[in-house]
């Protein structure tokens, strides 16, 4: 687990742009249980979610068609919530960062950590608002 104080601006990149953090198996169960879409970025402390995976996420919240909720949990700080938001991203191996987007609780697109390893985040962002316009 790391210190609370390390990962906080980290989280802040997201929460501090309307993503809901979410840090229990119960808060994620509840959102992917509703009706709608939600958009899961599972957070990390590496150098490919600082350069790619947040600003894609912002990039792509600024997108005319969004998901009902942007919601995110962190990896290696939030086990719970982390560990359920894998559940439900089955058969999809554990990977962080990563970025789920779900319609009815039913995962209908993923990007998996080596999709976003190496790529700008203007590229990655373009994914995540093709499926927005795509499922939103």
């Amino acid at each position: 687990m790391y210190p609370a104080e390390l990962v906080a601006p980290m989280k802040e990149d997201l929460t501090s742009r309307g993503f809901k953090e979410l840090i229990s198996a119960d808060d994620v169960d509840q959102v992917l249980n509703e009706d709608g879409t939600t958009f899961v970025v599972i957070n990390s402390v590496c150098g490919c979610a600082a350069a790619n995976a947040r600003p894609a996420a912002i990039m792509a919240s600024s997108n005319d068609k969004l998901p009902d909720n942007l919601v995110t949990v962190f990896a290696g700080v939030d086990k719970d919530a982390v560990d359920q938001v894998r559940k439900y991203c089955l058969p999809y191996p554990p990977s962080s960062p990563s970025m789920a987007l779900f319609k009815d609780g039913t995962l209908v697109h993923f990007i998996e950590r080596h999709h976003i390893e190496g790529r700008p985040a203007d590229m990655i962002a373009e994914n995540i608002v093709a499926a927005f316009n795509e499922y939103c």
